[in-house]
């Protein structure tokens, strides 16, 4: 069975989702642990070979942002002529000023926001539109300027459903709002902080994206390098030492247990996973496939939760 490719339906979007989705950051802006090329991104050529290769995978789902710097007008030059064969998901109100990034949640420069990304994805419409939270996410809500346009964007045509990207009390604001169709949540093996959550998304029929699946890199053969240098350290080090030796030093299989504790996990639509390097793309796909017993599950949940 292909769990990697298994669609689920998100009632509020009426989406249909393939599990591992595609999260389009690393192709467009320099980011992760670690230090030179670990962080650069690839060139044009490469995020386009990235990017097909995901399609080509049977991947349906791609989220990007414009604060993802080159990520949306790459997008949009590589896949944009596939543009049936995936749902596609950005964000607004982290704005790109390569190489930085800025805030503004005001009604004008959300509507400007989600007009430069539909010509920089060479789109007529986005699927999912979220809000990027940054600071004072609260007082965002509060002042209704960026629900408010993303809601005439929507109206107008040039956006279909409606999500945010957030954690914990600001997430379940959203969430009973009854504004929102989709949440994006951090979840992993490591972090269990959004579980109440997901439940009630899955109670209002919302659709969830999972960011930081597998620990920004924490939960996969990079992770003795990033102890190493320093990235991984305490008790979360000694987390996902043990873990690893319970897998047998199978670097391989201690990613495989991360990615089958998001599958089995109730609730999750889809796992967004990054990557500049197409073969991680095919390797993904093939450790949702290894076998994983329960037993082993459950030990390495205890491990990182108990």
């Amino acid at each position: 069975m292909n769990r990697a490719l298994e669609k689920r339906h998100m009632k509020r979007a009426n989406l249909d989702v393939t599990f591992l989705g595609f999260g389009a950051l690393e192709i467009g802006r320099n980011w992760g642990f670690g230090k030179g090329e670990d962080t650069l991104r690839p060139d044009d050529k490469g995020a386009a070979q990235v990017l097909n290769c995901v399609l080509d995978s049977g991947i349906n789902l791609i989220d990007t942002a414009s604060a993802y710097h080159q990520s949306e007008r790459r997008i949009g030059e590589a896949v944009s002529a596939r543009r049936n064969e995936y749902i596609l998901a950005s964000k607004c109100g982290e704005h790109s000023d390569d190489p930085r990034t800025y805030y503004d949640f005001s009604y004008q420069a959300i509507k400007n926001s989600i007009d430069n990304s539909l010509k920089l994805l060479k789109t007529d419409v986005i699927d999912i539109m979220q809000i990027h939270f940054g600071p004072d996410q609260m007082k965002v809500l509060d002042d209704g300027e960026t629900v408010a346009a993303m809601k005439d964007a929507q109206k107008e045509g040039k956006v279909r459903y409606l999500g945010a990207s957030c954690d914990g009390e600001v997430a379940k604001r959203c969430v009973l709002s009854g504004d929102f169709d989709v949440m994006q949540l951090g979840c992993s093996l490591l972090f269990a902080g959004n579980d109440d959550v997901i439940d009630l998304c899955a109670e209002h029929g919302l659709g969830v994206f999972i960011r930081g699946g597998l620990g920004m890199g924490k939960l996969t053969a990079r992770a003795p390098k990033l102890i190493e240098q320093g990235y991984i350290k305490g008790e979360e080090a000694e987390k996902v030492q043990k873990i690893i030796a319970l897998c047998g030093g199978n670097l391989e299989l201690f990613t495989a247990l991360a990615l089958r504790y998001l599958y089995e996990k109730p609730g999750i639509s889809s796992v967004l996973v990054g990557t500049k390097n197409s073969a991680r793309i095919q390797e993904n796909i093939q450790l949702l496939s290894m076998d994983v017993s329960q037993d082993l599950l459950k030990q390495a949940i205890a491990i990182a939760q108990g």
